[in-house]
């Protein structure tokens, strides 16, 4: 009898794998999720969001040079301008749509049919994942104009129409004001997957108001009514300390660094030296953030190397030190910012309290402490002549929108924002360079290569696919 068992027992084994139906069946790791938790997915768009926006890559995110806080060493294209080579549109579109935009959809997805989350952490969950939603909308617009939006990230329709950018904004004001009522302050949120705020609701509601303000204020020019109703709705709610700002903490260990540390340490390379334009700018105003935003040269100058050409790099002053730090924050909308749109806000005649001048100085004493500066040296920097608000040069937006420019230095794509909305500080085209400095990203080859027809009505739309062709706001 055990004679039969033993040769049966082979057998059997033998024929087991009739069993099966493929052999990919045999690749299927039954100990591993299936389906990435909805939170997962957010944490991935945050950390996705803060590196696209801060990322110092010419390839990527070129804005550095526009806003001529940098200039380049070996390379200069694209500090002159070129685009299409190194498909550097394509670059800047690809990850707010692929790694940011369609993770935060398929995060809500998933966390609306969680049938066993709490409804008030549920609400909180995806009122959060709105906004982060909205922001990444809001700078494909600022950067593009008209973009695919109502069709968009439908794996059913690969032809998706580009939707016109101030429909667009109208319907980001809608969505925010949605998420904004939808936060329940008495519950968490996103909790430790939540890279910005850890799941803080009150800071979350001080972030959607405060980006409410900033989507007020960028309509301004163009809608003046709506912007006083929108921002005068935040009064009160916004952030009011450095400690609010909404911001990605990298860490001191790749691939989780600062995408700065990596461009500027990591890669061994020395492409970028402090631009003319602004170091000029903090040596004439003895800018207390000048060594903190640049390397003094040997003799304890500062130096900016010519924007638009090559530069040396030793006989120029290269970027600080604090931006070698591979823990330095990436920062999406900082304290700052918000006192520069008040102070704006009261020159508008919107009612938010306060008076131009004391929201401008809280603006740019925030931007001094927040990269390690005193309160003494924010004193001492607003009163001269150059800084203080009621004696320095030029209209209001001119005030503002030169202290805001240097205060948006390690958010280079707002910083080139606001400079094509205030037209501050005024900015002279680089000798070399092949066109004016872009007011717009034209949009990539590959729209035209696989939604041509689509991509060549938004471009006609939009007064041609130019870099010189308007955002629908910038109307000076």
């Amino acid at each position: 009898m055990k004679r039969i068992l033993y040769f049966c027992i082979p057998a059997l084994l033998f024929m087991a794998p009739s069993c099966v139906d493929s052999l990919d069946d045999y690749n299927i790791n039954k100990k591993a999720a299936t389906d990435a938790p909805g939170a997962t997915l957010v944490t991935s768009a945050e950390r996705s969001l803060a590196i696209i926006t801060s990322s110092s890559s010419v390839n990527n995110n070129p804005f550095r040079f526009y806003a001529q806080y940098w200039a380049a060493t070996t390379y200069p294209d694209e500090s002159q301008f070129v685009i299409a080579t190194r498909q550097v549109d394509r670059n800047f579109w690809d990850p707010l749509y692929r790694d940011v935009l369609a993770d935060l959809k398929e995060a809500k997805r998933l966390i609306t049919a969680d049938a066993f989350l709490d409804p008030k952490i549920k609400a909180n969950q995806l009122a959060s994942i709105e906004t982060l939603e909205v922001l990444a909308w809001s700078i494909l617009v600022n950067t593009f104009g008209d973009v695919p939006y109502s069709q968009a990230l439908d794996i059913t329709n690969v032809l998706p129409k580009y939707d016109d950018d101030a429909a667009i904004y109208a319907d980001l004001i809608v969505r925010l004001d949605k998420a904004i009522g939808m936060f329940d302050a008495s519950a968490t949120g996103l909790g430790t997957a939540d890279l910005i705020y850890s799941g803080s609701t009150a800071s979350w509601i001080r972030f959607a108001n405060s980006l409410k303000l900033r989507l007020g204020m960028t309509i301004a020019d163009v809608d003046a009514a709506k912007a006083k109703t929108m921002v005068e709705a935040t009064a009160g709610k916004v952030f009011t300390s450095n400690t609010q700002h909404a911001a990605i903490k990298f860490l001191a260990t790749t691939p989780n660094t600062n995408p700065v540390y990596s461009d500027l340490v990591l890669s061994g390379r020395a492409d970028f030296v402090g631009g003319n334009t602004l170091v000029d700018r903090m040596n004439t105003l003895n800018d207390p953030r000048r060594d903190d935003y640049f390397k003094a040269l040997a003799n304890g100058t500062f130096k900016g190397g010519t924007v638009g050409a090559p530069n040396s790099y030793a006989a120029n002053s290269a970027p600080g030190a604090k931006l070698e730090d591979p823990t330095m924050p990436g920062v999406l909308l900082s304290y700052a910012e918000v006192e520069f749109l008040l102070a704006e806000a009261v020159e508008r005649g919107f009612n938010v309290g306060g008076t131009a001048m004391s929201h401008y100085d809280a603006g740019v004493t925030a931007s001094i402490l927040e990269w390690g500066g005193t309160t003494t040296e924010a004193t001492l920097y607003l009163a001269q002549p150059e800084v203080n608000y009621l004696t320095a040069p030029g209209t209001y937006k001119q005030k503002i929108g030169t202290q805001k420019w240097i205060a948006l230095y390690s958010n280079p794509v707002q910083g080139w924002t606001e400079w094509r909305r205030l037209d501050a500080p005024a900015l002279v085209k680089p000798a070399a360079a092949i066109s004016a400095i872009p007011l717009r990203l034209t949009y990539p080859t590959t729209e035209f290569n696989s939604n041509g027809d689509n991509a060549n009505a938004a471009a006609t739309a939009i007064g041609g696919n130019t870099v010189t062709s308007k955002i629908f706001w910038d109307k000076f």
